[in-house]
């Protein structure tokens, strides 16, 4: 299982949200390429890198981004507005993955031609729900299509899953075991996302087959190290 930590960018800082509101942000870093370097450092298998400001349509850190990735030599997955083809494909020259949401949603069509085109695992699909409800547009719209049945439509064009309940993201409540586990019981392949509070809850989402798994307040708050669920995966 792959241990992937989260680097979440907003007016150029590294952040971290509880239930993707801005309101309710903590400021970990003023250097995003110094903490990429740390995480590839203490053995990340890759890093999940997130525009905020992008995502919430007030900005962007792309030139910051473009620093990142070229500072480290694990793969880079970002994530955060992309939600049309240039803003796609700019992503893709530079960033090993990319995760798109929203426009998959409006979108399955161009989106799964884009996959045909650079490779079905460079192209992640962004499942973030509210407690099995599919929500878009940086976590603010419901669009009231249930997470199974979105799963089972996306599921025949791509691969690559990113399974977030977003009433668990920074909370350290523990993961949504139980929809992770119905998703991956699809042999696709899952990161988990969202409220991760310990190395416990590492080996638990091991136990449903995730694909990797995404630290995101846990590491920051140092209640569980890079090392340490390294062993555990």
């Amino acid at each position: 299982m792959k241990i992937i930590p989260a680097i979440d960018l907003m007016g150029g800082q590294v952040v971290r949200l509880v239930r993707g509101k801005p309101e309710n942000k903590t400021v970990y870093s003023n250097d995003p390429q110094q903490v990429a370097k740390n995480w590839e450092k203490a053995g990340a298998d890759m890093l999940h890198v997130v525009d905020l400001d992008a995502t919430l349509g007030r900005g962007t850190n792309l030139e910051i981004i473009k620093k990142l990735t070229k500072s480290v030599s694990i793969p880079v997955q970002m994530a955060g507005g992309l939600r049309d083809k240039p803003s796609i494909t700019g992503a893709l020259d530079m960033a090993e993955r990319i995760v798109v949401g929203t426009i998959a949603f409006k979108d399955a069509d161009l989106v799964s031609d884009l996959a045909k085109k650079f490779g079905k695992k460079r192209i992640v699909i962004s499942v973030d729900h509210d407690d099995g409800i599919i929500v878009v547009n940086g976590w603010q719209k419901s669009t009231g299509i249930t997470l199974a049945d979105a799963v089972a439509d996306l599921s025949g064009n791509f691969t690559e899953f990113l399974l977030t309940n977003i009433s668990r993201d920074g909370t350290l409540g523990g993961p949504d075991l139980e929809n992770l586990s119905s998703v991956c019981k699809l042999g696709k392949h899952v990161i988990a996302s969202g409220g991760i509070s310990g190395p416990h809850d590492i080996t638990k989402v091991k136990q449903c087959n995730a694909y990797g798994v995404i630290l995101g307040k846990a590491l920051y708050d140092g209640k569980i190290t890079i090392q340490e669920a390294k062993k555990l995966a």
